[in-house]
């Protein structure tokens, strides 16, 4: 009997040593850029890169919301466009994915609710949760942020001329600052203006043939 038992205990340790082993091995550091890409630009793939090698992660996942809970839905398109634009955005970089998590759920889109679901599904995961630094502010307004800041590590980018101080805990990162956004696109798109160089040129093409963010 004490053989029989000696043997289930080592057996025992073994499973346990080989389980953590390949818990170990699974392990990934995993980036978070969320947003509406509306469209997406240069601006958030130079971010994404740099986060992403500074900081030795593993990838970068781009992170579409599908109702984003403090903007203005009526200037976003819908999620298949902006899903296929990050997609084609995206293929040329090993470093980048996409997590559709957001959208498959639909409703609004609460970071909170987000990270318990993924690490729920990914235990494995390290989520850094990156932002521009001129949201770092805004924390405090955010959904549960208490609990938020308990599963992910925020990662701030800086920016010329905004604080670098937070009541949370903050990864600073320093990257090119490039004054771009989606709303300049759209209106640029509208206007009748190029805005070639200012986003890739697969979603360039992927615009045109759609006749996106023209005037109605």
């Amino acid at each position: 009997m004490r053989i029989l038992s000696a043997t289930r205990t080592i057996q025992q340790t073994k499973v346990a040593v080989e389980s953590e082993l390949v818990s170990e091995i699974k392990r990934k550091r995993i980036g978070l850029l969320g947003g509406t890409f509306n469209p997406p630009h240069l601006g958030h793939l130079i971010m994404a890169e740099q986060v992403c090698t500074q900081l030795g992660l593993d990838r970068v996942d781009f992170m579409p919301d599908y109702i984003p809970p403090h903007v203005d839905t009526k200037e976003a398109i819908e999620a298949k466009h902006r899903v296929a634009m990050v997609k084609a955005a995206i293929a040329s970089n090993p470093n980048f994915g996409i997590e559709l998590a957001e959208i498959k759920r639909q409703g609004k889109s609460y970071s909170y609710d987000t990270l318990v679901a993924l690490k729920r599904a990914h235990p494995e995961n390290q989520y850094y949760f990156i932002i521009g630094a001129d949201m770092v502010a805004y924390l405090p307004k955010w959904y549960r942020i208490a609990d938020l800041v308990k599963i992910v590590q925020f990662v701030g980018v800086k920016r010329p001329g905004v604080k670098i101080h937070s009541e949370y805990p903050i990864l600073w990162v320093d990257t090119p600052t490039i004054d771009l956004s989606s709303t300049l696109i759209r209106n640029k798109i509208a206007k009748h203006h190029s805005i070639r160089y200012l986003v890739p040129d697969q979603v360039l093409a992927y615009i045109k043939e759609h006749k996106l963010y023209g005037k109605k």
